[in-house]
């Protein structure tokens, strides 16, 4: 009896183990974040995701067309995707503050955690251009072998890359990048302008459309380690009690006609 108690619990133990396996969190120190937001459909490594999972290194996450998604990083930076995108989290080290993305199509909006820490950098690869900055807002969106990329705070290198790539960038870098500040941007392309590439003021209604175009909520959640994600949930809740609350009042006070029978607040219809 006693044999089959313990051979019943090795099976057990045996089954419940790839279950953890897939559900404990990656060690080596290989997480970058969570989502913290999410209109669906958007997937992480090809899988349907969900507010509150965690990002790894390497996590690919991809918006359909009636998808956004923000993901916040350990560092306190927050990432908004718009639809039809993709992004890889290729690396992100809070501690030391390293940093490496890949857009390989659609849009998405950078708010990025000032980087402190010697050697730190936060970089934005498209297949035309890497994007470099040390703490600033702004907006990258990659289609037909076009990069635009909009500064809305603080300043922004962009490389041009491959095909795009001049060499002697006139009235730019060493490193022949173009620096983009606050309230400018800059489209790489294939065809290269006379003098190489340069920024240009952003109209208004493109930097206004840029933003609506990555937003998820207007209430951005706060980073992993300080809320993430919380904050969102606990105000739907709140909404949603709200909400019923407010249907209760109402169908308490009609009449069998379903009439409203009392007298009206401000901003409520009533039926006569």
């Amino acid at each position: 009896m006693i044999l089959v108690k313990r051979l019943t619990a090795m099976f057990l133990c045996f089954l419940i183990s790839p279950l953890y396996a897939i559900s404990a969190p990656q060690s080596g120190g290989q997480s970058a974040g969570e989502i913290t937001a999410l209109i669906p459909a958007a997937t992480r490594n090809d899988q349907p995701t969900k507010v509150n999972d965690g990002l790894q290194w390497n996590d690919l996450l991809q918006t359909k067309h009636s998808g956004r998604l923000r993901a916040g990083l350990t560092d306190g930076s927050i990432l908004s995707l718009g639809t039809d995108s993709q992004l890889r989290v290729v690396q992100h080290d809070g501690a030391s503050q390293q940093t490496s993305l890949e857009m390989n199509f659609g849009k998405v909006r950078s708010k990025v955690t000032k980087i402190t820490q010697p050697g730190g950098k936060f970089e934005m690869k498209t297949p035309n251009a890497v994007i470099g900055v040390i703490g600033t807002d702004f907006y990258v969106r990659y289609a037909g072998n076009r990069t635009t990329v909009i500064c809305y705070e603080g300043v922004v290198n962009v490389t041009p890359m491959g095909a795009a790539q001049v060499a002697g960038n006139t009235g730019q870098n060493g490193n022949n990048s173009v620096q983009v500040s606050a309230g400018h941007m800059v489209v790489i392309t294939s065809t290269i302008p006379p003098g190489g590439f340069h920024p240009s003021d952003t109209p208004a209604g493109t930097q206004q459309s840029t933003m609506l175009a990555t937003d998820v909520n207007d209430n951005t959640p706060s980073s992993p380690g300080r809320n993430g994600g919380h904050g969102l949930r606990n105000g739907l809740i709140a909404s949603a009690l709200a909400a019923g609350l407010v249907t209760g009042l109402v169908v308490g006070t009609r009449g069998g006609n379903g009439c409203t029978t009392t007298t009206p607040k401000a901003g409520v219809p009533t039926c006569q």
